[in-house]
C-alpha cells in the first residue's frame, strides 16, 4: 500500500538561541524557540512521516510536556521516528520539503540538510528534496519573526 503524508511547522525566532534547520547549525543572529531544537524543518518533515504511516504526530510522540525531550536534537527524533515507522510495516520512499524564511539565505546549506535527513533515514541524497523560499516580506515570515517548513512524504507500507 502506498501512503502520503504531510507535515508543517513554525517556531517564532528569538536571540541568544541557535539556529538548527536539518541538522545543520546555521550562524544567525537569532534562533529558534522550542522545547527541543525548535528544528522546524525536521518538525514538519516528522509530522509528515508520522501522519502518513497513521502515528498521529510530533506531539503525540514526543511531547514538549516530557523534559525527556528538553532540548534534543531533531535529528535523535527523526531517528526515533525511522523506528516507529518500521514496527509499523512503512519504509520512505522519498521526501519532498521546503523552508520558507526570509533571513538567513539558506541555499548553501540545503544539500547538506538533505543529507542529513537521508542518512537519519537511511535513505540515498536523492530521494531527500530541501528547498528553501521567502515569502516576500510578507506575515511573520516576512517581517523576521519566525520560520516555518513545509514536507510531504511518499511512503510504502507492507
Amino acid at each position: 500500500m502506498i501512503r502520503i503524508g504531510q507535515g508543517w511547522d513554525n517556531h517564532r525566532l528569538a536571540a541568544g538561541k541557535r539556529l538548527v534547520l536539518g541538522g545543520v547549525e546555521i550562524s544567525f543572529d537569532r534562533g529558534l524557540v522550542g522545547h527541543s531544537d525548535a528544528d522546524v524543518l525536521l518538525h514538519a518533515i516528522i509530522d509528515a512521516l508520522l501522519g502518513g504511516a497513521g502515528l498521529t504526530d510530533i506531539g503525540s510522540q514526543f511531547p514538549d510536556t516530557d523534559p525527556a525531550y528538553a532540548g534534543v536534537s531533531s535529528l535523535a527524533l527523526l531517528e526515533k521516528t525511522k523506528a516507529l515507522l518500521a514496527a509499523a510495516g512503512c519504509q520512505v520512499v522519498n521526501i519532498d520539503s521546503t523552508i520558507l524564511a526570509q533571513q538567513p539565505k539558506l541555499a548553501p546549506y540545503l544539500p547538506l540538510m538533505a543529507e542529513r535527513i537521508g542518512a537519519a533515514l537511511g535513505l540515498p541524497r536523492e530521494r531527500v528534496s530541501v528547498k528553501a523560499k521567502t515569502s516576500e516580506g510578507l506575515g511573520p515570515v516576512g517581517q523576521g519573526l519566525s520560520l516555518e517548513a513545509m514536507a510531504v512524504v511518499l511512503l510504502e507500507q507492507r
